[in-house]
């Protein structure tokens, strides 16, 4: 934990932890919350791959709670399971090398780009992902899940918030899944990329441990009681809380690219 980082600003990032649980648990995307306070509460001079490990280290909790809550009601379908957290792994720990190399700015244009298209996308089908109807099988099925898993595995270990929401939407919309489905599967899929990506990170010493421990414990509560909300209120619930997050998401990030250019421009 950075020496003076003060005990106000501690216990904000774990409320916001706490909330990014209960969201990322619903429909993915808790770093979407998480991860922008961790950017805008930690010192300047904080590197990225810090902020990200500290971010995943926290995150990875609610996903573990959350991944088990639903397992416990949803039987995964392992013919779509396995190809997807396989492929998530490895894009995950390949996208993770990628992170050292990128500029702090440069997180939040690129993650507002894919959010304004994922939700366009949703809004314009109003039907999508309301009834459980897969559409493929053997190999076609296969090779999407595996290429669903691979691109957003990179994501994850590259740059990481929105994760979850992509997994989703990616399975409802290619895969043919339910909103309640493809959430079970992203968690496992998540979870699996997640501590893949810590792994790395915190090999090359890139983890604030105290507090992404205090964080993890937060977003490990929120996590549990999201998805048992989620199975409560079923696909619709699901729908309507992912399209409010991307929403609410894409303003905030709006806001900082504005920002950002603003600093650029004056630089």
């Amino acid at each position: 934990m950075p020496a003076d980082l003060a005990l106000h600003l501690v216990l904000l990032l774990v409320g916001v932890a706490f909330l990014a649980g209960w969201v990322d648990a619903v429909v993915g995307g808790g770093g979407l919350i998480q991860l922008p306070a961790l950017l805008l509460t930690l010192p300047d001079d904080t590197p990225v791959p810090a902020i990200s490990g500290t971010n995943k280290l926290s995150s990875v909790a609610g996903t573990t709670i959350a991944t088990i809550t639903y397992l416990r009601r949803i039987r995964p379908d392992w013919a779509v399971v396995v190809p997807l957290v396989v492929t998530a792994a490895a894009g995950s720990a390949a996208g993770a090398q990628l992170v050292r190399l990128l500029p702090r700015d440069a997180f939040t244009p690129i993650v507002l780009v894919a959010l304004v298209v994922v939700g366009i996308y949703t809004v314009r089908r109003p039907q999508l992902g309301l009834e459980h109807e897969p559409r493929h099988s053997g190999s076609g099925m296969v090779w999407r899940t595996a290429a669903i898993g691979l691109g957003v595995g990179v994501y994850d270990g590259f740059l990481g918030p929105g994760t979850g929401s992509f997994f989703v939407i990616l399975i409802v919309a290619v895969l043919g899944h339910g909103f309640l489905q493809a959430t079970a599967k992203a968690k496992l899929a998540n979870l699996t990329t997640n501590v893949a990506a810590i792994g790395v990170l915190a090999w090359h010493g890139q983890v604030y441990w105290v507090l992404g421990g205090l964080m993890a414990a937060a977003n490990l509560v929120g996590g549990f009681t999201g998805a048992k909300m989620a199975l409560r209120h079923g696909s619709g619930f699901v729908r309507r809380v992912f399209l409010l997050v991307v929403g609410l998401m894409v303003l905030r990030l709006g806001w900082d690219t504005v920002q950002i250019l603003q600093r650029t421009l004056a630089g």
